[in-house]
């Protein structure tokens, strides 16, 4: 496995305490994987036999309501850890795990041999709880969210998350690639297509954004 990848992972914040004989046998364990663009890296219904660390891409998360409706949960960046429930008993998938972007890359690691794993490492065990935690506060803050908030505080609170978590500073200005459809924003926020049509419009005409297919451009993130 090249040194790119080693130092990926070295740096990602469930591994940074891994000594080297650690991070080696990690490492050992794990297949390097690529997807394409709406490629399914897990369905429902599917064995939760990997456990998966996202090197480059974006990834979304979610689950198919009894209608056939998407529901996206999360977007997931790049050191993400997913596909972790089975760590916890979950024997067939529930959720979908596609990918958003041209190239995205993933260590897969065999749940079975990264229980074993995790087992050995007391600090690691911690941390992954944390982690499994903070994504379910995550999915509670969402759901209040949905029950408070209106159509238009959803959307524009997303927007100023996302800029807040993968935003670049462009003068007063924050830049956030954007790989999502209006569809993915709807599903993420609990929302419309069109209702997201129409606020993200809104805020253009009000030049408090610009957008095309490809990015999101907020003017005043303070004032958004």
């Amino acid at each position: 496995m090249n040194t790119t990848i080693q130092r990926t992972v070295a740096q990602h914040p469930l591994f940074e305490h891994l000594q080297d004989r650690q991070m080696e046998r990690l490492l050992q364990l794990a297949t390097y994987k690529k997807f394409s663009r709406n490629e399914p890296v897990f369905m429902p219904c599917e064995p939760s036999d990997n456990v998966y660390i996202l090197l480059e891409g974006s990834i979304k998360l979610g689950a198919i309501s009894v209608e056939g409706r998407e529901v996206i949960k999360h977007i997931l960046y790049p050191t993400a850890l997913f596909g972790e429930m089975g760590l916890v008993g979950e024997e067939m998938r529930h959720d979908f795990a596609i990918a958003l972007e041209r190239e995205n890359a993933v260590l897969a690691i065999p749940t079975a041999d990264f229980r074993r794993f995790v087992h050995t490492d007391y600090v690691l065990t911690i941390k992954i709880m944390n982690a499994i935690g903070s994504r379910l506060r995550t999915a509670e803050h969402k759901l209040e969210s949905m029950v408070f908030k209106d159509a238009r505080s959803r959307i524009i609170e997303f927007l100023k998350e996302t800029a807040s978590k993968r935003g670049r500073r462009v003068g007063l200005e924050t830049l956030i690639r954007n790989h999502l459809t209006q569809q993915d924003i709807a599903d993420l926020t609990g929302t419309s297509r069109q209702t997201v049509t129409t606020v993200l419009n809104e805020l253009r005409s009000n030049n408090r954004i610009y957008f095309n297919r490809s990015k999101i451009l907020i003017r005043d993130l303070a004032t958004l």
